[in-house]
């Protein structure tokens, strides 16, 4: 295997996979109208039509714009006449555009309609995404929205005590201004939480963020608009009650991150059975008297006694600093583990490509090795592309390792020392 070039370079998460599809099918946005959705049943007929001219036309793939391991993966089932199958649409394959006998994996509507995934590729997609999170000290993280991040009441369920509300929304024409607001085509009125825009801001610098809800997807999508009107947050990573596998639960199947790296924030412990040791569980949210009362709380409102929590010292505020705490225990912990992979190693470079050495030179140093500018016989590894360097011949005649830089590349992929034997240069001929 080439390190160099099937070392996934690319994030393959969702938002990623939707812009590879949307490319495909010919779509502009993840989540379809109304209009959009009654033209999805021509979409299988359309994508067949591409896989066929693909499949015969290997030279289209070209100029193709699509990113990251899902376009090597095309370029690769193109110049090899077999398909994996490793998702469909229907019961046809996202790829060739075969159709497919069953129906195993896993549905991921919330990326694109209809789409299912296989279990081989789930993996490989939460694989690859992984090394491109960690290479950008983030994890993920899993929100919740009723009484998480915000609280909503039906216009009908407004109490007495909480009819001056009507009169002090925000305007819809610019949500970022507000937090309060009414939406009147749902007969609802949603309160964001204190601090919820800063708390996103902050932790999209440390997690790739998603929202889970119980809701049903058109409310997730309204929800998702008032809290990230830019897109600048979840994109397409947007899931409801509509995506999940299980009836009354949540689980992180139907979530491209690796379970390991994942933190989930809900206020409700029995959705996540399955994850209990993912979840930080928080308090919730009572802004409608609606609220409260689906809880038995026989107490006013915050709206009702005209009271919020508060900005800099509420719930959000406080979970923020843990979050900030874990991402970087985990970090610290993850470089500490990484320093040790190559250990005891002293590494000279001989005619490594300019542009290159830096990010060689700094991936050997975060594994723990020393890099030197000159031989000298605690030297352990002269890392170069040819065996005429006057280095190299020094490697070869003092009985050192002569390794080709594919050999740092594999050991930062795989987090582990590679057989020095498996990147051996070749004498030019």
């Amino acid at each position: 295997m080439s390190v160099v070039t099937d070392s996934p370079v690319h994030s393959s998460n969702s938002d990623d996979f939707i812009a590879f599809l949307d490319a495909e099918l010919g779509a502009s946005s993840p989540e379809s109208s109304p209009d959009k959705e009654a033209e999805n049943g021509d979409e299988l007929e359309s994508v067949s039509r591409i896989k066929r001219r693909k499949i015969e036309s290997a030279e289209d793939m070209e100029g193709s714009t699509s990113e990251g391991i899902i376009k090597q993966n095309l370029e690769t089932s193109i110049k090899v006449d077999v398909c994996t199958h490793p998702g469909s649409f229907g019961s046809m394959c996202i790829r060739c555009g075969q159709q497919l006998d069953g129906k195993s994996g896993v549905t991921f509507g919330y990326i694109h309609k209809g789409l299912r995934l296989h279990d081989e590729e789930i993996s490989r997609l939460r694989n690859t995404d992984m090394k491109s999170l960690l290479c950008r000290k983030k994890l993920y993280l899993v929100l919740d929205l009723d009484h998480t991040l915000l609280n909503s009441t039906l216009l009908t369920h407004l109490s007495s005590e909480e009819s001056h509300l009507l009169n002090q929304t925000d305007s819809l024409r610019d949500v970022s201004k507000g937090s309060l607001f009414k939406l009147e085509h749902m007969h609802m009125m949603t309160k964001l939480r204190p601090f919820v825009r800063s708390f996103l801001k902050e932790a999209t610098e440390m997690f790739e963020m998603y929202i889970y809800t119980m809701g049903d997807r058109p409310y997730a999508l309204e929800m998702a608009k008032l809290l990230d009107p830019q897109g600048e947050y979840f994109n397409a990573k947007v899931i409801s009650r509509d995506d999940g596998t299980q009836k009354h639960q949540k689980g992180l199947d139907v979530v491209l991150g690796q379970e390991s790296a994942v933190l989930i924030l809900d206020d409700t412990e029995h959705a996540w059975l399955k994850h209990k040791d993912n979840l930080i569980l928080m308090e919730r949210y009572h802004f409608f008297a609606s609220s409260c009362r689906q809880f038995g709380f026989n107490c006013k409102s915050l709206a009702e006694l005209r009271n919020d929590e508060d900005e800099t010292d509420g719930a959000l505020a406080k979970i923020l600093k843990v979050l900030k705490q874990v991402h970087c225990t985990f970090f610290d912990v993850l470089s500490s583990v990484r320093s040790e992979v190559l250990s005891g190693c002293v590494i000279v470079f001989s005619r490594i490509f300019h542009g290159a050495l830096p990010s060689l030179r700094k991936m050997a140093e975060q594994m723990g090795a020393t890099c030197l500018a000159e031989v000298d016989p605690s030297v352990t590894h002269v890392v170069a592309t040819d065996t005429g360097t006057e280095k190299s011949r020094w490697a070869v005649k003092e009985n050192k390792f002569l390794v080709h830089p594919r050999w740092i590349e594999a050991a930062n992929y795989f987090w582990e020392k590679q057989p020095e034997e498996n990147f051996i240069i070749k004498k030019k001929q």
